[in-house]
């Protein structure tokens, strides 16, 4: 049985998690070995997430008074967390592309901005964009009038050219 001091210094632990992220991803962790989820919990670092399995009562204690008090919803059964402090997509990607590939655990939920999404509302975050694929495509958008512009002068400056060569090379001859 775990004393109260375990009890409270993993309460600590939870807050600070929930202080410092941005979405909590909720998944259930069973059929995956101690190895698969290492693996998980280093895909996540890369991300800028972590992964904590936790104790139920424990998170839900935690989680009161932040915006991720919802959470208790989702705290059932063996139950993972996902933290993303970061992008509010990547810790539901790498997630979602896990599972797929091990076909072991599931998405159970999510919290962002204080809002409960469901399990299917947490997958369609994972096939989101991230903020660079975002900007990526909105720079594109921006340069894409600019780049056209470019061409076009540059075409007509080259068929300037060419047809001054032509009369050049006509009064030439």
């Amino acid at each position: 049985m775990a004393t109260k001091e375990f009890k409270n210094a993993k309460i600590e632990y939870y807050k600070k998690q929930f202080e410092n992220a941005k979405v909590a991803v909720v998944t259930d962790y069973r059929g995956l070995s101690v190895e698969e989820i290492t693996e998980l919990r280093r895909e996540l670092q890369k991300a800028d997430a972590d992964l904590t399995v936790t104790k139920n009562t424990l998170c839900k204690v935690a989680s009161e008074g932040t915006s991720f008090e919802s959470i208790a919803e989702l705290m059932s059964g063996p139950t993972a967390v996902a933290f993303g402090y970061g992008d509010e997509v990547a810790a539901a990607k790498v997630l979602a592309k896990f599972i797929k590939e091990n076909k072991k655990g599931e998405i159970t939920g999510a919290v962002l901005e204080g809002k409960v999404l469901s399990a299917d509302e947490a997958k369609k975050l994972a096939s989101m964009p991230s903020k660079e694929e975002l900007y990526a495509k909105i720079l594109g958008s921006i340069n894409s009038p600019a780049s056209g512009l470019v061409y076009s002068i540059n075409g007509v400056m080259a068929a300037l050219t060419r047809a001054v060569a032509a009369v050049r090379d006509q009064k030439t001859a």
